[in-house]
């Protein structure tokens, strides 16, 4: 079938982004769902770091690529051996699928998926190869989803579903912002009943795990971020206090939960040194390759503080997901909230301007029905 994407044709073309255009909107070919796979016509789709990620080439991957990885649509075919789900149900796409039989898969969502992985690395789906062409060339898939266009054809693995209730727009949310913040929250950092939690970072993810943190109830909640705007932002979500990072260490605030959302060896850095005695550092961005950070051991040992990698919110997204939806359906999550702005595919080179600027939050792509 014939349908509209936004193709990265090159990677690491130079800023402005809608002006040097790496991102073509163009109509390519998509096969039918083979088995194990499934049809979702797309209904919504986030503009998220990890798009930004593979644009300016701080994570490397093969081109042409359809991307966008955060988003939620409608299933429209299944292929063979797909018995357990619906037409017509809606989905939030899993930008990393689980095979459940991999050694990591056993790990409750602390390790990737290693096959899931190696097929996201490669552009290609967990059932193998590639599902969409244009002018007879193969195009490859981005995390297995491929979500900035009309329609997509993934694997089974790689959908949720979720209840009709849940709008488009927070169910793609859902699928990445949500999952990686609020894991790196209840499945990493676990604050127990009185904790304050620090999230250093209010980007998408940040944001994310900032109002994850308030939903919980547990203690305060402090937000930290060089940038006015979201500081402000996060005041309003309900944050008990916002700093900028010099702020923050200038006051001496100390959290014995604090997460890195920035993906920054500076926000690392500051990460580490608001933890408290006994506390955890969760860090979840994910730096360029190459960028280094100092600490002192001597905190960690003397003070007996932890520090763990959260990938991607260390989910399971058929476990998470459903629970993040309750949460929004019970007014606890204001997923909605993460939204800065709805545009369309045609403005997702500018998009990602503002993205790299730090000017969005969650740009959401709405397609038409």
């Amino acid at each position: 079938m014939k349908i509209t994407g936004a193709v990265l044709e090159e990677i690491g073309r130079p800023r402005p982004y809608a002006e040097s255009k790496p991102i073509t909107v163009c109509e390519l070919e998509l096969d039918p769902p083979g088995p194990g796979e499934v049809l979702v016509r797309m209904e919504a789709a986030g503009i998220c770091h990890s798009d930004l990620s593979v644009v300016n080439g701080n994570r490397p991957r093969p081109v042409p690529m359809l991307l966008g990885h955060e988003a939620a649509g409608i299933v429209e075919q299944l292929g063979d051996g797909v018995d357990d789900i619906e037409v017509g149900q809606r989905v939030v796409m899993a930008f990393l699928p689980r095979c459940g039989k991999c050694k990591n898969c056993l790990t409750d969502g602390k390790l990737p998926c290693i096959p899931g992985t190696a097929a996201n690395t490669a552009g290609r789906l967990l059932t193998g190869g590639e599902r969409l062409h244009r002018n007879g060339q193969k195009v490859f898939h981005h995390l297995g989803v491929s979500g900035f266009a009309t329609h997509a054809v993934v694997d089974r693995r790689s959908i949720v579903p979720v209840g009709s209730d849940i709008p488009p727009q927070v169910a793609a949310v859902l699928g990445c912002a949500v999952l990686t913040g609020g894991g790196a929250v209840i499945n990493a950092g676990a604050p127990a009943d009185g904790d304050t939690v620090a999230v250093v970072g209010l980007g998408g993810v940040g944001m994310a795990a900032l109002i994850t943190a308030l939903s919980l109830g547990k203690g305060d909640v402090i937000g930290v971020d060089a940038l006015p705007d979201k500081l402000k932002r996060a005041t309003e979500l309900g944050a008990s206090a916002v700093y900028t990072p010099q702020e923050a260490i200038d006051a001496g605030v100390k959290a014995p939960v604090v997460v890195e959302a920035a993906g920054h060896p500076r926000a690392f850095e500051t990460a580490v040194k608001l933890t408290d005695v006994g506390g955890i550092t969760v860090t979840v961005g994910l730096p360029a390759p190459g960028a280094d950070a100092t600490i002192s051991p001597l905190g960690l040992t003397a003070e007996a503080r932890t520090i763990m990698g959260s990938y991607l919110g260390s989910a399971v997204p058929a476990r998470d997901i459903p629970t993040y939806a309750q949460l929004w359906r019970e007014g606890k999550l204001p997923v909605d909230a993460l939204i800065s702005s709805i545009i369309t595919l045609d403005e997702i080179n500018s998009a990602m301007d503002a993205l790299a600027d730090g000017k969005a939050v969650r740009q959401v792509i709405l397609f038409d029905a």
